[in-house]
C-alpha cells in the first residue's frame, strides 16, 4: 500500500488550532504590532507545533511584501565584508527581514545577473557593494522603483543612497602614519582597483602623501594582489627578495597586511623591527595577531547598523 503524502497545514489549520480567526493569523505575521502578545505567543505555538510555511509567492502576487532583501557582495571567500553583513542583517532583522546573499566575484556583469535573479524572487529591496556598478544595473534599480542602498564606500554625488566610509581619506591616513614613522622607501600593495572604487580610492589617497614625501621609489614597489593572504604573501615575498628592499609595505587592506607579515617572517624578518605592515579595515582577529596588525579602522558595525536601518525604514514607508 502506497504511503499517503501528509498534507501540508494551511493558514486555516494554524487559527483553529490558536483558536483565533485566520484574520489575526494573517496580521500576526505581516502587522505584529497590531496584534496582542499573548494572541501571538498562541499563534506561534500553534505554527511550530503544525510546522506551517507561509506561501510568499503567493502573497507577492497580491502585493504583500515578500520579506526578503537582497544583499550583493563581491566575494564571501573572506572576512572583508563580515562585520558589515552581520550588522546589516541584524538591522534588518529587527524590521521583520531576512537577507539573501550573493556575490559576483568583482565581476559587474555578474553583479547585474545577480540582481536581476533577485528581482525575479520579489526581493523588497536591495543592497550592493560600493559605487562601481555597471550602467544596466542602476538602469534595472531604477525602471523597478525598488529600494535600493549601497555600502562600504561613501560619496555626496553616489547615483544610490550610500552609507560607508572615506576610502581615499583611509588611504592617506595609512601613507600619513608610516611617513610619520620616518619611513620614505615605502611599497604598496593593493587589490585591482578596476570596479572597485573602494580599493581605488584607498589607492589614491596613499599615493596623494607618497607623492609628496617619497621620491624616486621603483615602479615594481607597486604590487597587485587578489583578495587572499596566499597572494598578499606571495606578493611581498618579491618585494623582500630584490636586492633593494623596503622599510614599510602599505596594504590596501588587512587580508593583504596579514599576508605580508607572513612573508615577513618566511623571509626571517621581524615585523615592525625589520619592516612596518600596515593595512586598512581592522577586521576581526587583526589585533589578536602577534604583532598586532596596525590598521586603519573602519567602522563596519555602524556601516551595517545605519545601512539597514534606513533600507528597511525605505521599504516600510
Amino acid at each position: 500500500m502506497a504511503d499517503k503524502k501528509p498534507k501540508n497545514a494551511d493558514i486555516v489549520a494554524v487559527a483553529n488550532a490558536a483558536k483565533v480567526s485566520i484574520s489575526t493569523v494573517s496580521r500576526s505575521f505581516n502587522h505584529p504590532g497590531l496584534v496582542n502578545p499573548a494572541t501571538r505567543k498562541k499563534i506561534d505555538r500553534a505554527v511550530r507545533k503544525l510546522g506551517y510555511i507561509r506561501n510568499r509567492a503567493a502573497q507577492t502576487m497580491h502585493g504583500i511584501r515578500s520579506g526578503t532583501i537582497g544583499l550583493v557582495l563581491p566575494t564571501i571567500d573572506n572576512t572583508i565584508f563580515a562585520e558589515v553583513i552581520q550588522a546589516f542583517s541584524e538591522s534588518v532583522d529587527a524590521h521583520g527581514f531576512t537577507i539573501l546573499v550573493a556575490s559576483h566575484g568583482y565581476d559587474l556583469e555578474r553583479e547585474y545577473a545577480v540582481l536581476r535573479k533577485f528581482l525575479e524572487h520579489r526581493v523588497d529591496g536591495v543592497a550592493l557593494i560600493g559605487l562601481d556598478h555597471s550602467d544596466e544595473t542602476y538602469q534595472l534599480i531604477n525602471s523597478q522603483a525598488i529600494p535600493a542602498i549601497t555600502i562600504w564606500n561613501y560619496d555626496a554625488a553616489s547615483r544610490l543612497s550610500c552609507v560607508g566610509a572615506d576610502n581615499w581619506q583611509a588611504g592617506r591616513l595609512a601613507a600619513q602614519h608610516l611617513i610619520d614613522l620616518g619611513h620614505r622607501e615605502i611599497a604598496v600593495v593593493f587589490p585591482p582597483v578596476a570596479g572597485n572604487d573602494r580599493a581605488r580610492a584607498r589607492h589614491d589617497g596613499a599615493l596623494s602623501v607618497l607623492s609628496l614625501h617619497c621620491s624616486d621609489l621603483p615602479p615594481s614597489w607597486t604590487q597587485q594582489a587578489r583578495y587572499s593572504i596566499a597572494d598578499g604573501k606571495d606578493a611581498v615575498i618579491n618585494l623582500l627578495s630584490a636586492d633593494r628592499r623596503p622599510t614599510a609595505i602599505l596594504c590596501g587592506n588587512d587580508v593583504l597586511a596579514l599576508g605580508a607579515i607572513h612573508a615577513a617572517r618566511r623571509l626571517n624578518l621581524c615585523v615592525p623591527e625589520d619592516l612596518s605592515v600596515i593595512g586598512i579595515g581592522d577586521f576581526k582577529g587583526s589585533k589578536e595577531m602577534e604583532p598586532a596588525l596596525t590598521t586603519i579602522s573602519l567602522p563596519a558595525r555602524t556601516i551595517g547598523q545605519i545601512a539597514g536601518e534606513q533600507l528597511a525604514q525605505s521599504i516600510i514607508q
